[in-house]
């Protein structure tokens, strides 16, 4: 199984996406996200990845949006943080995202479904454009 985590970032009605350099989704816009090290938590691992993909410093406020998908043979699960920027600094490896730029609500809703690296994509930022967010207070860690 995998976990997916991420965030959406919005500033001034814009929203940061990153494209892609993996093979599989080469030059697909998506939200800054991936995969969940093991021995962190999930708001860590979001916060990680945007940084690593954006080279943006954030802090998590909120949940606007979680999925899974049933593979063949392996599962994974989604959780997309509301995200708000504390330090904008474009950096990012040119082996994992091609190119990191901010883009209209309404360019992503109504001009880029062929550019997007799934629907997932319009989803989630729908809900944060939409305030459909969740309290940062449901995430926690079990400790027992």
């Amino acid at each position: 199984m995998k976990v997916i985590v991420g965030g959406i970032i919005e500033k001034n009605g814009k929203y940061l996406l990153v494209q892609e350099a993996q093979k599989k989704c080469y030059k697909k816009w998506n939200f800054p996200a991936g995969h969940l090290d093991f021995n962190e938590s999930l708001e860590q691992g979001a916060i990680r990845e945007i940084k690593e993909e954006t080279g943006c410093d954030v802090e998590l406020n909120g949940v606007c949006y979680i999925a899974n998908r049933i593979l063949e043979d392996d599962l994974f699960v989604m959780i997309v943080f509301n995200a708000k920027l504390i330090k904008e600094n474009i950096e990012y490896d040119k082996e994992e995202i091609l190119d990191v730029k901010w883009f209209d609500y309404s360019e992503i809703m109504n001009k880029m479904d062929d550019k997007l690296r799934g629907s997932y994509v319009k989803k989630a930022v729908y809900n944060q454009n939409n305030k459909l967010i969740a309290p940062i207070e449901i995430v926690n860690i079990l400790k027992d």
